[in-house]
């Protein structure tokens, strides 16, 4: 069996932009069928390679609209690139910032057993963690408030709590201690150093330079889809730092 948790060879990942802004379905639909739309090309990801062996850490730093998530999202399975190759070994828990799969019209107690059936936990078994969930998430209080009313912050503890709630092979996670205190962060990377240790993989983003060193063994530095630079995560941040400032 490999020692590699995830494999990334040659990746590029392409977009089309539309050159125009079509007003109406009517008018998008009419031009589509002429062959006048037109489209330019953007270049998310360009010749990406890199290895993550089982149970290391990788952090991901770089500006907005470096391509951080878009590779996330590759690894993940969210999407496939546009050349080249993702291969990933093990279960993977993808975790969002901006979208842990949550129904906002339901409440906290209601979304916990709805994410833990779309990850194939049973009803008993949710129930059983339940407590532990609200526990480590700190919603004792708003267990049966719907999730349209909770903060950031507040949906970001509860995805986090769900996520890593059992061991996972990969745990991937997008900026989601950004939005948490302190004390909130360091119980986070408290239990992803326990992941670690237990086995786990983890792909780390966060634009916190400080965040990616405590979390992750090694870094790569992406700029405008190109890979700038990888190595320990000491290196790869301190070689980031001195760019922003300059």
């Amino acid at each position: 069996m490999s020692d590699t948790a995830i494999r990334a060879e040659n990746v590029s990942m392409m977009f089309n932009l539309s050159r125009y802004r079509e007003e109406r379905l009517k008018e998008y639909v009419i031009n589509l069928l002429k062959k006048k739309l037109f489209f330019d090309e953007f270049w998310a990801l360009q010749d990406i390679s890199f290895e993550v062996k089982k149970g290391d850490s990788l952090g991901l730093v770089g500006t907005n609209g470096s391509g951080k998530t878009t590779l996330l999202k590759l690894i993940a399975g969210i999407m496939k690139p546009t050349k080249g190759s993702v291969v990933t070994e093990g279960s993977i828990a993808p975790l969002f910032a901006m979208s842990s799969g949550f129904d906002s019209s339901l409440s906290a107690r209601e979304n916990i057993y709805l994410v833990g059936a779309m990850r194939g936990f049973s009803k008993e078994y949710m129930r059983k963690r339940f407590d532990e969930i609200i526990d480590f998430a700190e919603l004792e209080n708003f267990v049966d408030v719907p999730v349209k009313n909770f903060s950031s912050g507040m949906s970001s503890r509860l995805a986090f709590a769900i996520a890593t709630l059992v061991r996972t092979d990969i745990l991937i996670a997008d900026e989601v201690l950004a939005v948490g205190d302190a004390k909130f962060r360091k119980k986070s990377e408290d239990r992803m150093a326990k992941m670690r240790a237990d086995g786990t993989t983890v792909l780390f983003v966060s634009h916190s330079a400080g965040q990616v060193q405590k979390v992750c063994k090694n870094a790569i530095w992406l700029d405008h889809g190109k890979m700038m630079m990888s190595g320990s995560s000491a290196d790869v941040c301190k070689a980031y730092a001195e760019h922003c400032k300059a």
